[in-house]
């Protein structure tokens, strides 16, 4: 078996100290009532934690309630949901691992919901089936400055809650086609004013409101799709544009992922094999100078450390992996390293019987 070389390494990204190069990513569990995490959240993350990951970055939270991608996700509008997230932090820390929160608006993703918005009036191509009847996309309205203005303030005001609740790093979901999305493509931003022109104003903007409020050392972490893979999506090329323009405007970690603005196309899209987002990990990586998260089926640690050593990312994100076996972390590091040495990886609670047991051998 193949000894792995940097996926157990610690990485330090300012104030955040990781004990590995693992990143669980955000995964919609679609379990929340009124955006509030219960039971079923903790244990999901609480599990990964135990599992050996290094930062667990919980799944899209909305920072309104028109924001969500369905009546069953996350919010963090107010404080009864701050609160919440209390004990899962705890739990997490616990465990030595670090809990990252992703925050968002789905503007015209938002299904089951009324007052659905984005930066143009366009629909989104698509419908879903959620299981209690078929949902369909709305006609977004577009959104007027004033209330650009306002959704701004509710990340910063979310963000601020997120701090207060102990999280340790704060993403921003600019990719697959949510609302920071929905701004800076193209495509999807028809406007003729300033949010027009400039098309990375909205999430400037919303970097600038939510570092002012941020801890110096706490990590600022945006997640972006570095290309469309629908018909007339943007480049790769224009994907690196995207990442400068935001790290110039003070993001500390790119998270690199693609896709998720509309249907398929043959013309815009890669193989779906594994490690096939690697690619633009690597040309962001290549185009700005702070850590990079790689993601798309990585979860064969022999290539997930491949990643790491080539240089074409600093973190990798498992996210299948962690869905089939929340210790995927932990059977990685006893498969792939002698006994004696993967002991250091187990949590300290186990430590002692776990060498007892090896040294019977």
């Amino acid at each position: 078996m193949t000894k792995l070389y940097s996926l157990n390494t610690p990485y330090q990204i300012k104030g955040l100290s990781l004990k590995n190069r693992v990143v669980m990513p955000p995964m919609c569990q679609y379990q929340a009532q009124n955006g509030i995490v219960n039971q079923w959240h903790h244990i999901h993350y609480a599990s990964r934690a135990v599992g050996g990951v290094g930062l667990i970055i919980v799944e899209m939270t909305s920072v309104a309630e028109n924001g969500r991608i369905s009546p069953y996700c996350l919010g963090l509008w107010n404080d009864a949901q701050r609160d919440a997230f209390k004990p899962i932090i705890d739990a997490v820390h616990a465990q030595d691992a670090k809990i990252a929160i992703q925050i968002a608006h789905s503007g015209r993703k938002a299904l089951g919901e009324k007052n659905v918005v984005s930066s143009s009036p366009i629909i989104y191509d698509g419908s879903v089936d959620a299981g209690e009847g078929k949902w369909e996309y709305k006609t977004p309205k577009e959104l007027t400055k004033s209330e650009i203005l306002d959704l701004v303030q509710a990340f910063q005001n979310t963000a601020k809650r997120a701090i207060e609740a102990g999280f340790d790093a704060i993403e921003l979901h600019g990719a697959h086609g949510y609302l920071i999305h929905q701004f800076h493509s193209p495509k999807m931003n028809l406007r003729t004013d300033e949010y027009g022109q400039d098309k990375f104003l909205f999430g400037k903007q919303i970097i600038k409101a939510v570092k002012d409020i941020m801890p110096a050392e706490m990590p600022l972490i945006i997640r972006i799709s570095a290309q469309e893979f629908s018909k007339n999506g943007y480049d790769v090329t224009y994907g690196c544009k995207i990442a400068k323009e935001y790290v110039d405007a003070g993001i500390d970690v790119i998270h690199v992922s693609g896709g998720g603005d509309g249907p398929l196309d043959n013309n815009h899209r890669p193989s779906f094999h594994a490690g096939y987002q690697v690619y633009l990990a690597k040309a962001v990586k290549q185009t700005v100078n702070v850590p990079v998260i790689a993601v798309g089926k990585l979860e064969d640690p022999e290539l997930a450390d491949y990643v790491l050593n080539s240089g074409d990312a600093d973190l990798v994100a498992i996210g299948r992996g962690l869905l089939k076996d929340p210790y995927w972390v932990l059977n990685t590091q006893y498969k792939h390293n002698p006994p004696n040495e993967a002991i250091q990886f187990v949590p300290k609670a186990y430590q002692t019987s776990l060498s007892l047991e090896l040294n019977k051998k």
